[in-house]
């Protein structure tokens, strides 16, 4: 199985992504996590430190691909998790979306892409070109790291098309949105009404996972330490068990932008108007209820 994470710039997709592996690999799952960020940071909590990049192995090998071997760029992570970083061209030069074919070419030679259960590609920020959605070109599912805010939600509606036109050429679905760091999920809700699409799990406001990036470790090994971290490992592990049950997944029907935009701004704009509506919808349940019995 191979799963393509996305999501907003900043939004926690490594951190979510690193913590989804070591869930994965403690269901005795053997998972490689391929870092598709030019910063070449995604697996940093998993290993600890910033790994040298495929980009950089086959430029000091003169892009020589016979010449790369797994054990060159393949790194062992917290938990058993292998980890590789593509790297990406200079800022401000060269396509992103090149670099992760590149780096799956070297893995597929030395047949080092077919010997795991899953392979979860990290993928920077929006998709705003052909090139930064090339790891749907692999996946068997795609999931969406949001929050409970209108950039968050926007720029996974505009993944969500992404998905929707490489579905039609790939067997590729979307599982579903992942919300993270959010103590509410109303306007999450909102989207998906309008959206349908699963939501696999809505992590909690908890600083320590904010922490853990910069600490350079997952959830997972913090909480050897901090038992009172376990239960936000419960949640990874939640959404690494419904990934395992392959679920359906949908294709999906993005909402148009500047329907989205109403429907998002509407929310902030006249929140009196959503709680009134939920009044409503409150007080006719109850009186159905009364009715019944």
């Amino acid at each position: 199985m191979k799963v393509a994470v996305y999501g907003k710039g900043g939004i926690g997709k490594s951190t979510t992504s690193c913590n989804i592996s070591i869930a994965l690999a403690r269901r005795g799952k053997r998972i490689l996590q391929i870092g598709c960020d030019p910063k070449h940071d995604s697996t940093f909590t998993p290993t600890g430190f910033l790994i040298p990049t495929i980009i950089d192995t086959l430029q000091s090998k003169d892009y020589h691909y016979e010449d790369v071997w797994p054990e060159d760029v393949i790194y062992k992570g917290y938990g058993g998790v292998d980890c590789v970083e593509a790297g990406g061209p200079p800022a401000g030069a060269g396509c992103g979306g090149y670099v992760v074919g590149e780096t799956v070419k070297p893995l597929k030679e030395s047949n080092a892409f077919y010997e795991y259960d899953i392979i979860l590609f990290d993928v920077l920020g929006d998709v705003v070109c052909g090139g930064f959605a090339a790891p749907l070109n692999y996946a068997d599912y795609c999931i969406i790291i949001t929050d409970n805010g209108f950039d968050a939600l926007f720029a996974a509606n505009r993944i969500a098309a992404s998905v929707r036109e490489k579905a039609h050429t790939h067997p590729l679905r979307l599982a579903g949105l992942v919300g993270n760091r959010t103590s509410e999920r109303d306007l999450i809700d909102k989207y998906v009404e309008a959206c349908p699409v699963a939501v696999l799990e809505v992590l909690p406001l908890v600083e320590d996972i904010r922490i853990s990036r910069v600490k350079g470790k997952t959830l997972f090994e913090m909480a050897e330490s901090q038992p009172n971290l376990n239960f936000v490992c419960d949640f990874y592990s939640n959404i690494a068990d419904q990934t395992l049950s392959k679920p359906e997944g949908v294709v999906p029907r993005e909402i148009p932008d500047r329907e989205l935009f109403s429907l998002l701004s509407d929310f902030y704009l006249n929140p009196n108007l959503e709680k009134g509506e939920k009044t409503r919808q409150n007080k006719q349940d109850a009186a159905l209820d009364f009715a019944i019995i």
